[in-house]
């Protein structure tokens, strides 16, 4: 696990940093089923995390934590189904964070890293 070789784009630093404050905004969000350990919650729980974990390592150029958050916004367009608003949604995030993941500034980050 080498360490990214170029600068950050600052576009990979702000989703990164979503993607973390998403993820406690979620389990701050979802505390009471949390903490009344509701059968629901460890799914809640693991996807909170995720984000979190995503935007950490993206953070520190980790190329699987760009996949990582590419799964977790395309988790969110599946479960929006049937409700239309959140499916464009979250189908316009996914597009977004594709765009920004994947194009050039970004690849070059995260080259070199696992």
């Amino acid at each position: 696990m080498s360490a990214p070789t170029s600068r950050r784009p600052i576009t990979v630093t702000v989703l990164a940093l979503l993607y973390i404050a998403t993820g406690i905004g979620g389990l701050i969000l979802h505390r009471r089923e949390i903490l009344a350990r509701a059968p629901e919650t460890t799914l809640v729980v693991a996807v909170e995390c995720a984000a979190i974990l995503a935007g950490a390592f993206m953070l520190r150029g980790h190329n699987w934590a760009r996949w990582l958050a590419l799964a977790w916004i395309a988790f969110h367009v599946a479960i929006s189904y049937p409700d239309i608003g959140k499916l464009i949604a979250h189908s316009v995030f996914l597009a977004l964070f594709a765009w920004i993941l994947l194009r050039p500034p970004a690849s070059h980050y995260f080259r070199g890293s696992s």
